[in-house]
Formats: structure tokens, sequence, C-alpha cells
């Protein structure tokens, strides 16, 4: 495990390459809507019953951390929506839930989209991916 001298952020390899927190958390909420806010509370809470996380933050996202892991990424908050990927080393095409998947272009990495419009759209399939993701080998 690799910590970052300027910005103390773990990861699984040495010198891995990232952002050293330009952006924070508080970055990406400023200005959503309320309904957005609570999206992100309900999602992140969520995650965080199932296992310890730290949230952290690339230029354009924020990434779950578990034991070191970023398997799940917040993308996008929009109006109404939350949007987020699920990093996977297989695809996983029988779902309800993903809106799109593939691989990533010469990778062994598998990209499952998941959109979020309410409370109720974190179900018990997508806690099933949730739990993968947070158990999924880097």
């Amino acid at each position: 495990m690799w910590i970052c001298p300027l910005c103390n952020q773990t990861f699984l390899k040495n010198n891995q390459s990232h952002a050293c927190d330009e952006m924070q958390v508080e970055d990406f909420l400023r200005g959503k809507s309320d309904h957005t806010l609570s999206l992100f509370q309900h999602f992140t809470e969520h995650v965080s019953q199932i296992a310890q996380i730290k949230l952290n933050t690339t230029k354009t996202m924020i990434s779950i951390e578990c034991e070191g892991k970023r398997n799940i990424y917040i993308s996008q908050l929009g109006k109404n929506f939350l949007h987020a990927v699920f990093i996977f080393k297989q695809l996983y095409p029988d779902n309800l839930c993903f809106i799109k998947f593939g691989q990533v272009p010469g990778s062994d990495q598998f990209n499952h989209h998941f959109r979020m419009y309410e409370k109720e759209d974190l179900n018990e399939e997508v806690d099933q991916f949730i739990r993968m993701a947070l158990n999924e080998a880097s």
C-alpha cells in the first residue's frame, strides 16, 4: 500500500497517478439540487453500511475506496440523478440495473454504468453489484 506524501490518499500501487486532491467532494456537490444531494447521501450511506469506505476525488469523479481498491466511481451528479460506474474484471450483461456496460479497450476492465433517479433505484440487484465491486480484486 502506497500513501501519497502530498495528499495522503492510499493506493495499491507505488507512485500511482492521481490528481492529488485538486477537487474536494464538496466541490462536486456545490450547486446541486436537493434531490441530487439526497441521492448522493443515500448512495454513499448505503455503501458505507456494507463496508468501511473513503471518498476520494479525481479531476472529474468521486471514487469510493474500500481496502485500497477503487471499483465504484460517481461520475456524474446531474440535475435529478446520480451516475455511478462499477468496475469489474468480467462483463455482467444479464441484469436490469446497468444502463450500459462494456470492456475498456486494451484492458481486462469492464465498466458497468448505473443511473439512480430515485432512492428506490438502489435495490437488491444493485446492492449485490455494490458488494461484488467492493470485494473485486484490483
